[in-house]
């Protein structure tokens, strides 16, 4: 697996996490390949910002409206990437 950076694993936390009935912390830590004390550092960094909330009843973590719009622009700023690498590849 490549070094991923942190808006990478952030998006893939966000995607993880965009479940309908939201997902587990042990869901989220083995789909986005994070140790357990990573993870955790992700999940506070996230919460504090509003970008994913707890369910505290259900004992899982959901993405918020925030979140969504972070992924949204962060989706299409690596589609322009892309783009960019693509025409300046020629």
């Amino acid at each position: 697996m490549k070094h991923r950076n942190r808006l990478e694993i952030i998006a893939l936390i966000l995607r993880n996490s965009s479940d309908e009935s939201g997902a587990s912390q042990k869901k989220i830590m083995y789909r986005s390949f994070l140790s357990y004390h990573h993870l955790k550092d992700y999940l506070t960094l996230l919460l504090v910002n509003g970008l994913i909330e707890f369910l505290d009843n259900q004992r899982k973590y959901k993405i918020t409206d925030k979140g969504k719009k972070f992924l949204q622009i962060y989706n299409g700023l690596n589609e322009v990437v892309e783009i960019t690498n693509t025409i300046t590849s020629r």
